[in-house]
């Protein structure tokens, strides 16, 4: 198992490395930090401002000592990730097209299993990823794990053993979901959900991947989030997964409705996958 870890030294970064690795232990990681501009934090640009003659040599200096500074933050990911049993790697890059976006260029690129990213607000609203990860489950084509910094500590306990909850409609994107839940998580029950609409079906071709089924009555990606997340909350999950709808002409992601209110409505660990995935 390979996983990508978008890491900046936040304690939602850190999070996402202490529960991610509950989830895929033993896993390689590679902890990843992006530079952006402006290169070098605001402390180290005003120290170095003093110490420069003119502004060429000012420029050089911050292209080398943001280089260092950047190294010895993502050395900390490093460290966590292998005393969380892990074995890491570091990458650093720099970026023009910001944080949310190289990560999920860098990803396209190595191709890990899984992203992991660490989710900093405490609202159930749009604003509660962060932009970082809200930009990321938006535009990759790779399954990313959203992990909250606000767990209380019984979600937190339930990470160990708890387990997959995958919302399912039918779609061919949900029979993808729970493929990529059945592949990532092995040793764990994958339970599907289907929240279906009067004389609906929600079967789908893949549902045999899932060890239970359980049916609610309910209509619209609100009622359909909430079942899903009171469903998790009631068995104690470590993940709930949901599928998006893509675009893979445009190479990106259009997060489906279900996804969206899902990932707004819980504080569990969401694995977003999205339906260029199998």
């Amino acid at each position: 198992m390979k996983v990508l870890v978008g890491y900046d030294g936040s304690p939602s970064a850190n999070t996402a490395i202490s529960m991610g690795s509950l989830l895929f232990p033993g896993a390689q990681a590679l902890i990843v930090y992006l530079c952006t501009p402006p290169f070098g934090s605001k402390g180290l640009r005003a120290r170095l401002r003093h110490s420069a003659r003119n502004v060429d040599e000012l420029i050089d200096l911050v292209d080398s000592e943001s280089d260092h500074e950047a190294g010895r933050l993502v050395d900390t990911g490093v460290t966590l990730a292998r005393a969380a049993g892990w074995s890491p790697e570091a990458l650093v890059k720099r970026t023009w097209a910001g944080e949310g976006l190289g990560l999920a260029q860098v990803a396209e690129e190595l191709q890990p299993d899984a992203m992991i990213l660490g989710a900093r607000g405490s609202g159930l609203s749009d604003s509660k990823m962060g932009s970082v990860s809200d930009l990321v489950v938006h535009h990759t084509s790779l399954p990313v794990l959203v992990v909250s910094l606000h767990m209380v500590s019984a979600e937190q306990n339930d990470i160990a053993a708890g387990p997959v909850v995958v919302g399912v409609d039918g779609s061919a994107g949900a029979d993808r979901a729970v493929k990529v839940a059945g592949k990532l998580f092995p040793d764990r029950q994958v339970v599907a959900v289907a929240v279906d609409d009067d004389g609906a079906d929600s079967s789908g071709d893949s549902l045999q991947d899932a060890q239970h089924i359980r049916r609610f009555r309910g209509s619209g990606a609100g009622a359909t989030a909430d079942a899903l997340v009171a469903y998790a909350d009631d068995q104690r999950a470590a993940v709930v997964v949901v599928g998006s709808r893509g675009r893979s002409g445009l190479k990106k992601v259009l997060l489906g409705s279900v996804a969206t209110a899902t990932l707004q409505r819980t504080f569990r660990p969401v694995l977003v996958v999205p339906s260029g995935q199998a």
